[in-house]
């Protein structure tokens, strides 16, 4: 009998269909069934077009993070396909291209709602995890506020004080819901323990996806590619090299990891916190 490593009747969900979310995709969906879901219509039929083409065997699912209904649609469709294996929620907007208040709404609630309506359909073995950024890790929150992110009600998140203080300020309202993927992941990890499942985050840096080339058009200092140079990385990362990492949070290396966030980011966060100079 033929050793299969996959079986299709294993299910992976990916949210997300931009460089990062097909790169995750392509990781992990060979000889499973696959579903790729994305706010653009346009980005997802053309992301799903490239992948049948290339063989896998996935299916869109049009999907707004924002709208709990949409996730929870997404959560039936994926539990009814078969065994639901890995959730990646790539889905996110950047402070270069959304408003603060969007940025909560996606970045912030909308992963929240993955949380959440996943948690609901997870099975034995499920992981899910949840694309954040290294700028959750120089958030500065009180603890009062760090707890009230991590567990009050998706229904009240954006009427808390640390949401409201950040006013207009897109990137200040980035560097919040980031910190808030970690602490509402380390909330839910007993939630998802409960049902013999996993929950993390994965903090990327600044990588190489049109979302990365978006923002450093818009930074007219060049702050971020010189940071990329002053930590000594030198380089900006791939969305490869985020699928590997995913894929060990995903699979059997990591069973006893969860409601933790794993950085990668090519030291950058460790270059803020110890050798940046501020103003």
């Amino acid at each position: 009998m033929q050793d299969r490593t996959y079986d299709a009747r294993d299910v992976v969900v990916v949210t997300g269909a931009g460089g990062m979310g097909s790169a995750v995709a392509r990781r992990l969906g060979s000889g499973r069934t696959l579903i790729l879901a994305d706010a653009s219509r346009e980005q997802l039929d053309r992301a799903v077009g490239e992948l049948t083409t290339e063989g896998y065997a996935v299916r869109g699912v049009p999907t707004d993070v924002s709208d709990r209904t949409s996730v929870e649609r997404l959560a039936a469709t994926a539990s009814g396909e078969g065994r639901l294996t890995a959730v990646v929620h790539t889905a996110g907007v950047a402070a270069a291209t959304a408003s603060a208040r969007k940025i909560f709404e996606v970045d912030l609630l909308g992963t929240v709602h993955v949380i959440e309506a996943f948690e609901k359909v997870a099975v034995h073995g499920t992981s899910l995890v949840c694309v954040s950024s290294m700028a959750g890790h120089y958030a500065s929150l009180s603890r009062q506020d760090e707890a009230a992110l991590a567990t009050a009600p998706a229904e009240e998140l954006l009427g808390l004080d640390a949401v409201m203080a950040v006013g207009d300020d897109p990137t200040a309202a980035y560097i919040v819901a980031k910190r808030a993927n970690h602490v509402r992941v380390q909330a839910a990890a007993l939630a998802w323990n409960l049902r013999g499942a996993r929950v993390n985050t994965i903090s990327p840096g600044v990588v190489s996806t049109a979302m990365s080339k978006a923002e450093a058009d818009a930074d007219a200092d060049g702050r971020m590619l010189k940071m990329v140079e002053a930590c000594g990385a030198g380089r900006m990362g791939t969305p490869g090299e985020i699928a590997d990492a995913v894929a060990f949070l995903a699979g059997p290396q990591s069973l006893y990891i969860t409601g933790t966030d794993l950085l990668v980011d090519g030291g950058q966060a460790g270059w803020i916190r110890w050798h940046m100079k501020h103003e």
